[in-house]
């Protein structure tokens, strides 16, 4: 009971970083110091420490404001993660709002990453768990406790809904902006109370995006709004080939270009400056420069793929092994063999990438963009300036769309924005704008892959052995983060999805060759299960019809240790009134199920495959991502995936034509038209388990899915995307 003012109690006094981030707000955090892990499970509450930082304010006007770690590029993060505290908190949501936290690993890392800040592999709500609970209760318990000492009364009688606390048995009430200066002196409770699932009136619930109001009228700040005093516009003429440099340049003509104001040379490429973008388009257009080649790579895709081809010939990296797939196939009653090839993929976000960066008075550096990757991006720009990270001031704003593109771990963009800077003299703000020719024909990809499987069944149909493998380049290799992710020569980026498979497949072999083109890769929105999940679902799927068993029942029965999985397979089969016949010439339905982030995922495609090509008439999506912070924006990530994923299905490919890129806009890199989006149904599995991500889960399983409704339809099988139904035509 709290009856008298603190007299032993230890005032937090403010600091740069500390309680009072303005007149009457309480800031109020928790880290997470959890081990590292691509697992998005979230970590034991035990393992949450108390330490105040900074992720709610409170002000006079009971605005609630909390700071958001991650980067939201479109998937809703900044409403979930505002989800979680305020239903701890006891926040009236109307009153909740959200910015997104300045670049600083000590208050914001991403305990499933490691001591560093960023977004990326579906955890955001994960990692911010338990340690947003416990930063919403702990202001909660704050406010509890001055209201307690104003009131004279118990601090059990206290409650706290809606932004109110209230002492139901005298009547007495305030509100939160009334409390907050005075509750902010208080001690931190190091174990406040979290809330029972029963008492939660936010989490779970259908509640209004935050960020849907700003985008809709126009308010929502991106980098490519960023306007600073005397700013300037650059764009570098990079090289037409990977690993091309600059012999020499002409820059005369580009010069004359009315608004162009200096021609540089930066370590990739040419960069023109001028007034505004039009102008320095204008002017790189004017630019001459000459390349050269000699390390660069020059290939076309098909000799990329004719060299994986014969790497495929040998056994690879053992990813994973267990038992003798080679002496158990010689046995087997069937033998499945089976190749699958991956095109490279563009991230093709609709902002194309861009920062603004200026020298500040204080000599240090303020820089503009949406940042996926804050500490490695502070601390390559830094080095380039000649500075620590500190003096790198990094402001967030909305990223539109990344899928993986904003997070490279040489901070490719922003180290570019820092060289022209540098190379302009520092005289003006530069803003640096990748149109999206530049990123589309001289970015990053997912990586091309090819696989090859030989499976086999016994006469009862049961799997036997299965041998399997991959050639693809890894992103990890000769990375800063190769350390910690490859081991034996073994990316786990690049494997993951199979090597870790599911299924009960007594002798099974993984092995992966690390492809050498100089093509940069990178990961794109799910990563590795883009294509492990298409390969397993659709081997399995060949297996169950060379049984002639349903393939549900079929994966079910190698699903016995994966309940989870067989929980949302059965639910998206019931839901879609699951049939493996053929519904009408030409129309069948596909499965597919999978596990990627610690999230799972199934679905039922119908899809009508004619000689007019293919149509996806219907999406049953079943997903358990444990606890549903916000049904709403889960359903939204998995619409969304669906319309990312299906043009990736159905025409998509970045092709190399003598190393150079044949695909450079929207017109030969064309996504999902409104026209061909099908119908999505998402139901959630109800579920206590900590909450794992949504973004990326519902890519992986959109193909197979397909793919094998298509075999439904036409009795013939398409293993290599995007899908090409010139070969089955008339079926």
């Amino acid at each position: 009971m709290l009856n008298a003012r603190r007299p032993n109690a230890s005032p937090v006094r403010p600091s740069r970083r500390g309680l009072l981030a303005g007149a009457g707000a309480i800031v109020v955090a928790f880290r997470l110091d959890a081990k590292p892990a691509r697992a998005a499970a979230g970590p034991d509450l035990a393992s949450v420490k108390a330490q105040p930082n900074a992720f709610v304010r409170i002000a006079p006007d009971d605005t609630v404001t909390v700071v958001i770690k991650h980067l939201d590029m479109g998937q809703g993060n900044t409403t979930g993660l505002a989800t979680i505290l305020a239903d701890e908190l006891g926040a009236d949501w109307k009153t909740v709002r959200t910015e997104f936290a300045p670049a600083d690993a000590t208050l914001y890392n991403n305990s499933l990453m490691g001591p560093i800040q960023g977004t990326g592999g579906s955890t955001a709500v994960a990692n911010s768990w338990f340690q947003l609970r416990k930063a919403g209760a702990a202001a909660r318990e704050m406010l509890m406790a001055e209201a307690a000492f104003r009131w004279k009364v118990p601090v059990a009688q206290i409650t706290v809904a809606e932004g109110v606390v209230r002492h139901e048995p005298s009547g007495r009430q305030a509100r939160f902006g009334e409390l907050a200066a005075s509750a902010a002196s208080l001690p931190v409770p190091s174990e406040p109370r979290l809330k029972d699932p029963s008492e939660w009136k936010l989490i779970g619930q259908k509640v209004p995006r935050l960020d849907s109001v700003a985008k809709t009228n126009g308010s929502a700040i991106y980098s490519l709004d960023i306007r600073r005093p005397n700013q300037v516009t650059a764009v570098v003429a990079r090289a037409p080939r990977f690993g091309a440099t600059v012999t020499g340049f002409d820059a005369a003509a580009a010069r004359k270009v009315a608004g162009v104001l200096d021609v540089v040379q930066v370590p990739t490429g040419v960069a023109v400056i001028a007034r505004d973008t039009w102008a320095a388009m204008k002017g790189r257009e004017a630019l001459t420069v000459t390349w050269d080649d000699s390390t660069a790579e020059t290939r076309s895709s098909d000799a990329i793929l004719a060299e994986y081809r014969e790497r495929a010939k040998g056994p690879g990296l053992a990813a994973s092994e267990r038992g003798d797939p080679q002496t158990a196939l010689k046995g087997a009653a069937k033998v499945i063999e089976a190749e699958f090839t991956f095109p490279y993929l563009a991230h093709a976000a609709m902002e194309p990438l861009n920062a603004t960066i200026e020298r500040a008075a204080d000599g240090g550096y303020d820089v503009y963009a949406g940042f996926q990757f804050q500490t490695v991006e502070q601390a390559t720009m830094a080095a380039i300036l000649g500075v620590t990270p500190d003096r790198v001031r990094l402001h967030s704003n909305w990223a539109g769309g990344s899928f993986g593109r904003r997070a490279t771990p040489t901070a490719d963009y922003l180290a570019e924005a820092a060289t022209v800077l540098k190379a302009s003299g520092e005289k003006a703000p530069v803003h640096l704008v990748w149109t999206r020719e530049d990123d589309m024909a001289g970015g990053y990809y997912r990586p091309t892959v090819l696989h090859k499987v030989r499976a086999g069944i016994d006469a009862k149909g049961a799997v036997v052995g299965w041998d399997h493998v991959m050639v693809g380049k890894s992103i990890m290799i000769g990375s800063p983060f190769e350390a910690m992710i490859v081991k034996n020569g073994i990316d786990s980026t690049t494997v993951e999805g199979a090597s870790d498979t599911p299924y009960a497949l007594p002798a099974y072999r993984f092995g992966v060759h690390n492809g050498r083109e100089g093509v940069p890769v990178l990961w794109w929105r799910s990563v590795g299960h883009t294509h492990t999940a298409h390969v397993m679902e659709v081997m399995i799927d060949e297996l169950a019809h060379a049984a002639d068993v349903d393939p549900v029942a079929y994966r079910l029965s190698l699903l016995a240790q994966a309940p989870r999985l067989s929980g949302v397979l059965k639910l998206a089969a019931d839901k879609a009134a699951w049939t493996s016949k053929p519904q009408e010439k030409g129309r069948g339905l596909g499965v597919a199920v999978h596990e990627s982030f610690g999230s799972y995922v199934a679905m039922v495609a119908d899809v009508t495959a004619q000689d007019s090509g293919i149509r996806v008439n219907r999406i049953v999506a079943a997903v358990d991502v444990g606890v549903p912070v916000n049904p709403d924006v889960i359903r939204a990530q998995v619409e969304g995936a669906v319309g990312f994923a299906l043009s990736a299905v159905l025409r998509n490919r970045i092709t190399l034509k003598d190393g150079q890129v044949q695909e450079h806009n929207f017109d030969a890199y064309e996504p999902t038209r409104m026209s061909e989006m099908p119908k999505v149904e998402v139901h959630i599995v109800p579920s206590q388990a900590a909450p794992t991500g949504i973004g990326e889960p519902g890519v992986p399983v959109l193909a197979p899915a397909i793919a094998n409704a298509v075999f439904s339809a036409t009795g013939q099988r398409l293993r290599a995307l995007p899908l090409d139904l010139s070969g089955v035509k008339g079926a």
